[in-house]
């Protein structure tokens, strides 16, 4: 044992280390990669990040009041140590400035993002997932993992398209196949069911090698396009404008349809920008429909948004990253009628399925579809292995199926139904609390377990109900609104994050900032919710209608 060792060993304090002899740095490293010691520096560590993790964990306040400004100053140093520093210290650091200060995301007042709470055997998890360390884009470094990752795509494919026994039989282990696709997040998902949709359309034919190899440009002018397009709602997530500038189609030809006054897709507005667009000889890669928007959480009509695909022989694809695992949910699974249609689905672990962040997953009904994108390597990825990487994105990727498979095994089918129906029950309860209640208005009737809304003043609330609010009483309240969310998430106590929607005063649209409910946490209870709209009212009560007015001015 080192010097170093034995006063790591012997020290119960938080102090700085002596100098670490250059001799004994060689021997000191190696040691942190030995798992067998009686007293390892690994279980000190354990036992310091426990009892961070619990203190974390049961914590109630969603943030803490410290001032940005404040943050940054303790992240100033741009010098790696030359020498090492001691576990003790570090994590003191660890402590005092990064966990101190950050996001409960798992407080049950805490319903402002897609980020909740976690199941209690994701952190053993994540633990064994490191110390596997496997790459899960080759099975010559993730053996079983590959075939486990697998099978946990194909219990998701299931409850999407729910095809025969036959099917899965045929398909789960078929290295022909692909089912599913492992990514880092939704974004990477959708960018890759894009991927896939345009390498299909636009693919090989003759004596055109396709756009994989010949590019975007000369695959229009082959098959006679003026141009491509994705067509979309408005309230497409902004990963489809990271789609349109990767794929080279350029953001202008991400066509945003209008939405109706629930959120939903305008369904005659999107036939006639397809129509559109056939006549100007554009190319249309994909139609996306929504389940689950971002600020609302809204379901666009799947059904007729299929049909439209369907008749016109387009790609049909579903940004189910929020609202996928409604399909859980024998009462409300309803709303998602039509997503078994779709010839590519995105659907985010990270949110609803309560695993951890970076875990997205990308779904196709036709198991060969994925083969338009496939890639190989003479040192990796080759032709007619099992390498999951061969058909994605990611050229390495974590062994984030550990989660995936475990909670569907851990919570089940019954499980997930609950959480789903619980997140909706309190969702509807807070619509019916903020419906009743003279400070606030409601924006739009929840779909799911998301709703908007927006604090009145109350010199506004008599105006508001007569409907002769003007453009300027707007810009007022939402600069009050703005004021409201931004102290409310500076106090810390709880939080209610915020969007800007549109809305129609006078018979012009001007914009509302509206207040973005999200009650995904299974320990919210009906009282977190009735603290988090009385600590806005307090908050609000603090705030000067006198000196929003003169922002306008």
């Amino acid at each position: 044992m080192t010097l170093i060792e034995k006063k790591f060993l012997s020290t119960n304090n938080f102090s700085q280390p002596e100098r670490i002899l250059h001799s004994e740095i060689g021997e000191y490293i190696k040691q942190m990669f030995v798992p067998t010691l009686e007293k390892s520096i690994e279980t000190q560590i354990d036992e310091i990040v426990n009892d961070y993790s619990e203190e974390f964990l049961i914590t109630k306040n969603a943030n803490t009041d410290i001032e940005i400004d404040l943050i940054i100053k303790n992240f100033s140093e741009s010098k790696i140590p030359l020498e090492p520093i001691d576990f003790e210290s570090y994590f003191q650091y660890l402590g005092d400035n990064v966990i101190s200060h950050s996001i409960h995301t798992s407080s049950p007042q805490f319903i402002g993002h897609m980020t909740s709470a976690l199941p209690s055997f994701v952190r053993p998890l994540a633990k064994l997932m490191t110390a596997m360390n496997q790459n899960a884009v080759k099975i010559e470094t993730a053996k079983a993992l590959s075939f486990y990752e697998r099978e946990a795509l194909a219990m998701m494919h299931r409850q999407i398209y729910s095809f025969s026994e036959n099917f899965y039989n045929q398909h789960i282990q078929n290295n022909q196949s692909t089912l599913g696709i492992l990514t880092s997040g939704g974004t990477t998902a959708n960018i890759t069911a894009l991927w896939c949709a345009r390498n299909r359309s636009l693919g090989a034919k003759n004596k055109f090698l396709g756009v994989e190899k010949e590019g975007l440009t000369a695959a229009l002018n082959f098959y006679g396009y003026k141009g491509a397009v994705v067509i979309g709602s408005e309230l497409m997530h902004f990963s489809f404008d990271k789609a349109a500038d990767l794929m080279g189609i350029s953001t202008q030809n991400l066509i945003r349809v209008a939405v109706d006054s629930n959120n939903r897709v305008n369904i005659q507005a999107l036939r006639q920008a397809v129509a559109d667009c056939r006549q100007k000889n554009l190319h249309i890669i994909a139609i996306v429909g929504i389940a689950g928007t971002t600020d609302s959480g809204s379901v666009d009509p799947l059904e007729d948004i299929a049909e439209i695909a369907q008749e016109n022989n387009i790609h049909f694809h579903v940004d189910a990253a929020w609202g996928g695992p409604v399909l859980f949910s024998r009462k409300h699974q309803q709303k998602l009628a039509g997503i078994e249609k779709a010839d590519s689905v995105t659907i985010d672990g990270h949110k609803q399925l309560y695993l951890p962040m970076g875990i997205g997953m990308v779904f196709f009904r036709d198991p060969y579809l994925a083969s338009s994108i496939e890639k190989h390597a003479s040192y990796t990825m080759r032709k007619g292995s099992f390498d999951l990487g061969k058909r994605a994105l990611e050229g390495s990727r974590p062994g984030m199926a550990l989660f995936l498979h475990a909670a569907l095994k851990l919570i089940g089918l019954k499980g997930y139904e609950f959480l789903i129906d619980e997140g909706i029950r309190k969702t509807q309860y807070m619509a019916a609390r903020i419906s009743v209640m003279t400070e606030f208005e409601l924006l739009a009737d929840p779909d799911t377990n998301l709703l908007i809304y927006r604090y009145i003043p109350e010199q506004f609330r008599e105006i508001i109900a007569k409907k002769q609010l003007t453009e300027i009483d707007n810009q007022i309240i939402n600069n009050f609104n703005e004021c409201l969310q931004k102290m409310q998430r500076q106090i810390g106590r709880t939080f209610i994050s915020r969007t800007t929607k549109t809305t129609i005063i006078l018979d012009k649209q001007f914009p509302v900032i509206a207040m973005r409910a999200v009650i995904a946490n299974p320990l919210t209870t009906e009282e977190d919710i009735d603290a988090v709209l009385n600590d806005q009212i307090q908050i609000a009560s603090e705030i000067s209608i006198s000196h929003l007015a003169k922002m306008n001015n």
